[in-house]
């Protein structure tokens, strides 16, 4: 997908295409547009969890500028993300299934759990990256409303197979550390970065 413009150049360009992090950068009134990064999402060999999710953020923000160049855009610096979570030091996936989906949610029953969020800018040569981590603690879950969850088609695109912005919020007992890192996207963070490469914020019409 190429990027969303119109006659009026943005602050800064988005490699993804979640909704939840366009309406992060909506809520604090970056200008943004968004840009195609298509990044293969698997670990290498012996990398682990913190290493996988800096580089994939690397990586997205890397392909969105090389976009840019390639499709003559205007230049902005361009923000990669990546978030995943983690269990007794196992990566959440994407659920494959329902059965895969609902064994997540077991182990995630009455326990707590890692969300990490690696958020990087690109602009010419210049990347910097920062790296968000928060504990969610889920209350005790019963098969029934876990086979019910499944039923409202929300999981199965998520991560651990529940989503904190949508239903799945009812499962959380517990947050210590950011929200906005669990949906995906670290506003203080990412802030810092904003600062950073000198891109503006509280902008009225924030999507280009």
């Amino acid at each position: 997908m190429s990027a969303v413009v119109s006659d009026v150049v943005p602050d800064l360009y988005l490699a993804s295409q979640s909704p939840r992090r366009r309406e992060l950068l909506r809520q604090i009134g970056v200008r943004h547009a968004v840009i195609s990064a298509a990044i293969p999402e698997q670990p290498a060999a012996g990398e682990t969890a913190l290493e996988y999710v800096r580089r994939l953020a690397s990586e997205k923000a890397a392909a969105g500028y090389a976009q840019l160049l390639q499709q003559q855009l205007p230049i902005a610096p361009v923000l990669g993300a990546d978030t995943l979570g983690l269990l007794d030091g196992d990566i959440l996936e994407k659920p494959r299934d329902q059965a895969h989906a609902q064994h997540m949610l077991r182990q995630l029953s009455g326990r707590t759990h890692q969300v990490i969020t690696a958020v990087a800018l690109h602009l010419h040569a210049q990347q910097a990256l920062r790296v968000s981590t928060t504990h969610v603690t889920f209350r005790e879950l019963s098969d029934a409303e876990i086979a019910a969850y499944w039923k409202t088609g929300e999981p199965q695109d998520k991560a651990g197979g529940y989503g904190i912005q949508g239903m799945g919020a009812v499962f959380v007992k517990e947050i210590r550390g950011s929200y906005s890192c669990v949906v995906g996207l670290p506003i203080e963070a990412t802030l810092e970065l904003l600062q950073e490469f000198g891109v503006p914020w509280w902008t009225a019409g924030a999507d280009v």
